[in-house]
């Protein structure tokens, strides 16, 4: 058995206090202590990005993360992709838009998609298609040939911006 260390975090706006062995991983603890299944482990390498988490903002592959290493960190999963700030729940603009443009296919890559294009609204609300294929470009999809998900991306920005705009006025 490895060494614990108490770990304190949140995730998805939940605040958690937990005792973690020392070789965890991030995916180990969202997936088997926590139950969030979303975040899928797919190489265990940092190769396919299936695993991506944003962890203060930045995506991260969380096979390579090690748990203890997101002490005093806000961590986002797709679970929470959908909440609103008052505790609801649904689709977000970026998810919505995954559907309608045919991003996805078997799903196996979509929650890591989803994470590092958040990642990328989040830091840059009005990205150019380089942009969103860059920010991309450490998740591997097998199915869609990425264009649907380009254009997802991008229209998702778009729905972001209109809602935000609305909200202001």
């Amino acid at each position: 058995m490895s060494p614990v260390r108490l770990v304190q975090f949140a995730v998805n706006r939940e605040k958690y206090s937990l005792e973690v062995e020392t070789n965890w991983t991030l995916l180990r603890l969202l997936r088997e202590e926590l139950a969030l299944t979303g975040t899928k482990e797919g190489c265990g390498k940092g190769e396919c990005g299936a695993c991506t988490v944003i962890v203060d903002g930045k995506p991260v592959n969380s096979c390579l993360v090690l748990a203890v290493e997101v002490d005093g960190c806000e961590i986002s999963t797709i679970e929470g992709e959908g909440r609103t700030a008052d505790g609801g729940r649904g689709l977000s603009p970026l998810q919505q838009a995954f559907i309608d443009h045919g991003g996805f296919q078997c799903g196996f890559c979509t929650a890591g998609m989803i994470m590092s294009a958040r990642a990328l609204l989040m830091r840059n609300p009005d990205p150019t298609e380089d942009e969103v294929k860059e920010a991309i470009s450490g998740n591997l999809c097998r199915c869609t040939g990425y264009e649907p998900i380009v254009e997802a991306v991008l229209d998702a920005a778009c729905r972001e911006r209109d809602s935000e705009e609305r909200v202001e006025t």
